[in-house]
């Protein structure tokens, strides 16, 4: 008799927890990303705060044990996650575990005098934000850099433009390189600024008034600015809020999700349109060596990482409505109720992003394109790329422009059908606009027309130029981005 082996549906309850991996870091985001929001890279960036605190309070006169600060500059990088872990599974408090374990390793009890956990933990998670926007401000330079140079090579390169995804008039592929880059320039600008002016919460105690910090220094408020500044600057701070609570708004929140989702938004409408032009046989986001398309059908050439980067984006959606359900919550000076929320979205966001970035970078570079089929494509749907330019030269020639409209659309219409029939199509579309009445074509002017209209895309070659020049201005203040190269992708 055979013996059937079938998978346990109950899993086991004993033995250690899983271990789980975030398949955002590991799979998508950088190295330089996830270096940002390691949790060994916390534990060091919380420590170096209160090493910073504990200098600064010794130079206003705090009286510190001497060979503290040595003691805890020296065990700084001993992090030791489970001994940490333990600590907390028996304090239930993260921030007192972490605390602990420092002074345990430096054999000193002198840091958090006067701080709450959130002067800790609201200033080192804005340092991560901050540091990982700039980081995304200068993938997406290089993103726009990548756009620039595409636009530039396919300035003159015609495509069959389309509104509502149905043949509309010309214009060139790197004309709609440069529609998507522009979104995406606008956004690096907005983001820029936010860089810029973004503020820390600061040393402000339990619930904002600093009254723990004052208490330290017999009521000296000059003191108590001058080590919040001091913290500030070892931060990089350039802005602090001056009244908070325990927490900072935690709409800054929701605008930095905002932000993310505004980068990405001109790269991801930019991958839906590659998808489609990939499914026209227009072009390929690029194809490896030894790549597999299909398991099933060995023809397959996908799009796989403009999907990957549709998915990212429909991320960063989920993302930003959730941030914003934390902004407008806060009860009184706060609480710890968007602990939660914010220890999934705010690495997980900025891992999306990164990984969307790293992938539009991939694209940019890898991408072929098809000059030939685009060119076949304009040709066949020539009659109803001449349409507008047709209601032009009528209404030029006094035809009024309501009548004119009407018959020509007639005639696009009846070429339609004869198209979508297998039947010629050219010659039919001219002999219906000569006997339009109204229009007042003769036949050398519609064929002039017809065979002009395929190369008829406007100020497109102007647009890109435009386009390329705001953003090597960019470029040029951020010349690092000009050979950034994305990481390899799964």
């Amino acid at each position: 008799m055979a013996h059937r082996t079938t998978a346990s549906a109950t899993p086991s309850t004993t033995g250690c927890k899983p271990q789980i991996e975030n398949v955002l870091a590991q799979r998508y985001a950088s190295d330089a990303m996830c270096r940002i929001w390691s949790p060994e890279g916390r534990v060091v960036m919380e420590r170096d705060l209160w090493i910073a605190v504990l200098k600064a309070q010794r130079e206003l006169g705090l009286a510190v044990p001497e060979g503290a600060v040595a003691a805890f500059e020296q065990v700084r990088e001993r992090v030791d996650l489970a001994s940490i872990a333990r600590r907390e599974a028996e304090l239930l408090h993260d921030v007192k575990a972490r605390l602990e374990e420092f002074c345990a390793l430096a054999g000193f009890e002198c840091l958090h005098l006067g701080m709450t956990s959130r002067d800790l933990t609201e200033n080192v998670e804005q340092l991560q934000i901050w540091s990982a926007l700039k980081l995304i401000r200068l993938k997406a330079v290089a993103v726009l850099g990548r756009l620039a140079a595409r636009s530039a090579q396919w300035s003159d390169l015609v495509v069959t433009a389309r509104t509502h995804n149905v043949p509309a008039q010309p214009t060139t592929l790197g004309k709609r390189l440069a529609m998507f880059g522009e979104e995406l320039l606008h956004a690096v600008r907005s983001l820029d600024g936010f860089i810029t002016s973004y503020p820390f919460r600061g040393l402000k105690g339990a619930v904002g008034t600093q009254l723990d910090l004052l208490t330290l220094f017999d009521g000296d408020a000059a003191k108590v600015a001058e080590l919040e500044a001091g913290v500030l600057a070892h931060l990089g701070a350039g802005h602090s809020l001056k009244v908070v609570g325990q927490v900072y708004p935690r709409s800054l929140d929701a605008e930095t999700m905002a932000r993310l989702l505004a980068i990405t938004s001109g790269p991801s409408s930019l991958a839906k349109t590659l998808r489609l032009m990939a499914g026209q046989g227009l072009l390929t986001e690029g194809f490896l060596p030894g790549q597999v398309g299909s398991s099933a059908m060995p023809h397959k050439v996908n799009a796989r990482n403009c999907e990957r980067i549709n998915g990212f984006h429909q991320l960063l959606r989920g993302y930003a409505a959730t941030a914003s359900g934390l902004a407008g919550d806060q009860w009184n000076e706060g609480d710890v109720s968007c602990s939660v929320v914010r220890r999934v979205i705010l690495p997980d966001a900025f891992f999306a992003a990164d990984g969307l970035l790293e992938t539009m970078l991939t694209v940019l570079d890898r991408m072929e394109v098809f000059g030939a089929a685009m060119a076949v494509e304009a040709a066949v749907q020539a009659p109803f790329l001449s349409a507008t330019t047709l209601l032009m030269e009528a209404v030029k020639a006094g035809a009024p422009r309501e009548e004119a409209h009407r018959e020509i659309k007639r005639c696009a219409l009846a070429a339609a059908r004869r198209l979508r029939e297998g039947q010629e199509v050219r010659e039919a579309f001219v002999q219906d606009l000569l006997a339009a009445p109204g229009l007042g074509f003769s036949r050398e002017r519609v064929e002039s027309i017809l065979e002009r209209s395929i190369s008829l895309t406007g100020g497109a070659a102007d647009q890109v130029v435009g386009f390329v020049s705001e953003s090597g201005a960019l470029l040029e203040r951020f010349p690092e981005a000009k050979t950034l190269a994305p990481g390899p992708l799964l």
